[in-house]
């Protein structure tokens, strides 16, 4: 949606009709005959599947498998990072289809390489035009222009298994212990943004308890450089954007934990990190991202962890480029 935003796209949605219908069989499948649709003269006969139906475990990836047959015969290649999009390049005009199960995004620079696709995919399937998208998935607003809605920022996700030793016969004392724990596991978030756009964010309960507060900022330095990583490789796979620079600079507000992912040196405090985590020492070496320190003030993830006076609130969410959905709208 950034980049939509940010390159004045067309973009329009469509939906596939009975999708999983269109899916080959590669194998024999027989299913016994349909409840009040039995043959009169052979109930005890059973019928021989043609094409895929919906019940079937492997529906949707025949459907799957169907699609991308038909789309790469169109020119359209797959994005090797996620396979559910496709790009197509015609001279100077280009394409981005996005396929999530049988509803399609079409985001393209020009209007008739847009309605060609429009065109040869109703040709292929049984397809729904619901033309200029306005929504994604249903609640996702849709706004062009430089800013998004505030209905599309995630909220904390707290995890849904937590002292599973204690799942029956609760008591006062293991509630009491479970808030305990839970206060003193830190969470983990980070925004990332493109063309001054909030493109991906995450906000989620770390999964041990951290030492130190270092630990913490560290535990939280690996999980944004894994998905750094891959935001960077899918991004570049598009070969619409010009170009992201690389290291991938990740900003930290703790000192300690940028100084850390910088040497090879062990204290007190970072003798006991997992060793997991140190694979973000590697990708520093390596020059596949690069730890920063910043200002906590500046630190606009903190809206994902902590509560913030209002003041600092607003700022960070302007800096994001985000504004309520009945200013898009007006």
């Amino acid at each position: 949606m950034a980049l939509v935003a940010h390159y004045d796209l067309e973009l329009h949605q469509m939906d596939v009709k009975t999708a999983f219908f269109n899916g080959n069989i590669d194998e024999t499948i027989y299913m016994v005959q349909p409840e009040n649709f039995e043959s009169n003269d052979s109930k005890q006969l059973v019928c021989k599947l043609k094409r895929s139906i919906y019940g079937l475990k492997r529906a949707s990836r025949q459907w799957y498998r169907k699609f991308d047959q038909v789309i790469t015969s169109f020119s359209f290649k797959e994005n090797t990072i996620d396979q559910c999009i496709y790009l197509k390049f015609s001279g100077s005009r280009f394409i981005i289809l996005v396929l999530y199960v049988d509803d399609i995004l079409l985001a393209s620079s020009d209007m008739e390489l847009l309605h060609e696709t429009k065109r040869f995919l109703s040709s292929k399937f049984d397809m729904k035009d619901l033309g200029n998208a306005s929504f994604v998935l249903g609640d996702t607003s849709v706004a062009k222009g430089d800013k998004f809605s505030l209905h599309q920022c995630s909220k904390n996700e707290l995890e849904k298994k937590d002292m599973e030793r204690y799942l029956s016969n609760l008591g006062m004392d293991h509630w009491k212990k479970a808030k305990r724990v839970m206060r003193r596991r830190s969470t983990s978030g980070y925004i990332f943004m493109l063309a001054r756009r909030v493109v991906s964010w995450k906000s989620v309960k770390q999964t041990l308890i951290a030492s130190s507060t270092m630990e913490a900022k560290f535990i939280a330095c690996y999980e944004a450089s894994n998905h750094g990583i891959w935001l960077w490789n899918f991004i570049t796979q598009l070969r619409i954007v010009d170009g992201i620079e690389k290291p991938l600079r990740i900003n930290c507000d703790n000192k300690t934990a940028e100084l850390y992912s910088k040497n090879n040196q062990s204290s007190s405090k970072s003798k006991h990190i997992d060793i997991k985590f140190l694979v973000v020492k590697e990708r520093v070496q390596s020059l596949q991202v690069s730890i920063e320190h910043i200002n906590t003030n500046s630190m606009i993830a903190n809206l994902l962890t902590k509560s913030l006076p209002p003041k600092v609130y607003h700022e960070h969410v302007t800096y994001m480029g985000v504004v309520r959905i009945d200013d898009v709208l007006v």
